[in-house]
């Protein structure tokens, strides 16, 4: 038994590095092609679109790298990324240009799944460098959002995570779901499926039904109203 075991841990760290090479490609792929929907309203050129596209999709990746200390980033020793990012953007510019016109926020259900896809990412990577749980949770975050960040940036709008429904908090349960799953199971694989699971339903329903934490502009227009009522 003993034996066994040990033929079949290189098969299964081998199974477990493919998936997580597998969703983080599909993860650019999701965040060039939810770029592209984006910087769509700005009628921005082929060139503008790709380079927003990749940026998007490399940005959280890179940034977890960096504060990590996991040098050269990425992308850097495997351009697949890169290519991965121009092949997905370029494909959705010119479906795009034959589609008349889009749903409203089309682009915030691609999204979902990018958010879920890079959360756990960034995570498997954190933990995969025994950094605390609570550091692990917070570059899937990072890995999950700040490529939006940047693509909201370079479309001159108010980054998603500041003006929508739950993004980034969903994005962090999905981490710490992840890291607690992890460590009660032996199964990485089924901890990352059901984290993404979570951030999905999670993302998708505050879309749904505009589920959000509370702002600090509603109070402070109640106060003003409350104000007003009171001088009048």
């Amino acid at each position: 038994m003993t034996v066994a075991r040990i033929m079949r841990a290189p098969s299964l760290l081998f199974c477990f590095m493919k998936l997580i090479y597998f969703l983080d490609l599909m993860a650019v792929a999701v965040c060039a092609i939810t770029a592209t929907l984006e910087a769509r309203r700005r009628e921005l050129d082929l060139f503008g679109v790709i380079v927003i596209a990749i940026i998007s999709g490399i940005g959280g990746g890179t940034v977890r790298d960096i504060l990590l200390g996991r040098l050269p980033v990425y992308w850097i020793h495997d351009p697949i990324y890169v290519v991965t990012g121009i092949v997905a953007s370029t494909f959705t510019f010119f479906l795009g240009r034959h589609l008349k016109r889009l749903p409203k926020n089309f682009f915030l259900i691609p999204d979902a799944f990018g958010l879920a896809l890079f959360t756990v990412i960034g995570t498997s990577v954190a933990l995969k460098l025994d950094a605390p749980w609570l550091i692990a949770a917070l570059m899937g975050v990072i890995t999950g959002v700040f490529g939006g960040v940047i693509r909201d940036i370079l479309c001159n709008e108010v980054p998603l995570i500041f003006r929508t429904d739950i993004y980034a908090t969903a994005s962090l349960f999905g981490a710490i779901f992840m890291i607690i799953l992890d460590n009660v199971t032996t199964n990485h694989n089924l901890a990352i499926v059901l984290a993404m699971l979570l951030i999905i339903t999670i993302r998708l329903a505050a879309i749904r039904w505009h589920i959000h934490l509370p702002r600090l502009s509603s109070d402070i227009q109640r106060i003003e109203n409350t104000h007003e009522n009171q001088t009048h």
